[in-house]
């Protein structure tokens, strides 16, 4: 079966380990696997070690052979892949909603009850190729994405188990086409995506929070100017103020501020300089966020 595999994080790592287990380490070609600066650990060396033990050549993207492989699998891959004739793509959203970049923090941000994983067939259009199989995961808020990371994991590995399996046997894979009408795309994301946008409601920032914290470098906003990095936080119910501004400290308690937002209220429960040093208990009753100083570069990119 000549099989390329495309992977990166942790997620790659997984799918890596299972299809080994699945097919054999021989049937593996070659790993192509990539660094990536927008997580904590991005497993680049968790997965060269993998191939290492097991005996299958390793190649960094940037040095990556010429592609002599029957099959290839993509897994947290953002880069086109050429010259293989069946490339197979592992997506983080249930196609064809989210199609794109970062599918898991924008469902999580929007407040999706359902996410999962969707195996598709690469088309020329980014994420529009027939699809394969598709796993679900329920979620309830509120929940961190490292929590959905670790339940999305099991649903990667065995995807790419069942589909390795199936084409070690010969068996042709199942594909339908999708539904057009139903089809929604999610954007790249960049450093400014990184910002808290104190117009939004509570409840939308609070999971904004939760949804770029660890693995990803979290989110970031400004407190009376100065760059500030928010860990942790919860909505509250909201209170009649006469002359709304958003990002201005309404209530201090318990050295926590209580943040007035575009609706709703939002309580921070941990918040530290960009360096990691405490911020909380909040020392400045007046005080305000996101406003000046916006350029700091406390976070990441996905």
């Amino acid at each position: 079966m000549g099989l390329t595999l495309f992977v990166m994080t942790e997620k790659g790592q997984a799918v890596l380990e299972s299809v080994i287990s699945a097919v054999g380490p021989g049937a593996i070609g070659l790993v192509v696997g990539s660094r990536d600066a927008h997580v904590r650990n991005d497993s680049y060396e968790d997965i060269r070690a993998t191939c290492q033990k097991a005996g299958i050549v390793f190649a960094d993207r940037a040095q990556a052979p010429a592609i002599a492989a029957d099959y290839a699998l993509a897994v947290s891959w953002r880069w086109m892949i050429h010259g293989v004739p069946i490339l197979i793509a592992l997506h983080d959203s249930l196609l064809p909603k989210y199609r794109g970049f970062a599918p898991l923090p924008n469902a999580l941000i929007n407040g999706e009850r359902e996410v999962g994983v969707s195996a598709l067939f690469a088309s020329d259009e980014y994420d529009m190729g027939d699809i394969i199989c598709q796993r679900r995961l329920q979620v309830d808020y509120p929940i961190k994405i490292q929590q959905v990371i670790q339940s999305i994991i099991p649903l990667y590995a065995g995807i790419s188990a069942e589909i390795c399996s199936s084409l070690a046997s010969g068996v042709q894979l199942p594909r339908r086409k999708q539904d057009e009408s139903e089809a929604t795309y999610s954007l790249w994301r960049d450093d400014l995506d990184y910002e808290i946008d104190w117009s939004w409601d509570a409840a939308r920032i609070a999971r904004f929070i939760d949804a770029v914290g660890y693995p990803y470098l979290g989110a970031r906003t400004t407190l009376n100017q100065e760059p500030v990095a928010v860990h942790d936080a919860a909505a509250e119910a909201d209170v009649r103020i006469e002359n709304r501004a958003a990002g201005k400290v309404i209530f201090v308690r318990g050295g926590q501020p209580v943040v007035v937002c575009g609706s709703g209220l939002l309580r921070i429960t941990r918040m530290t300089t960009p360096e990691g040093r405490s911020l909380l208990p909040l020392k400045k009753f007046r005080s305000r966020f996101g406003t000046g100083c916006g350029n700091s570069r406390a976070s990441g990119r996905q």
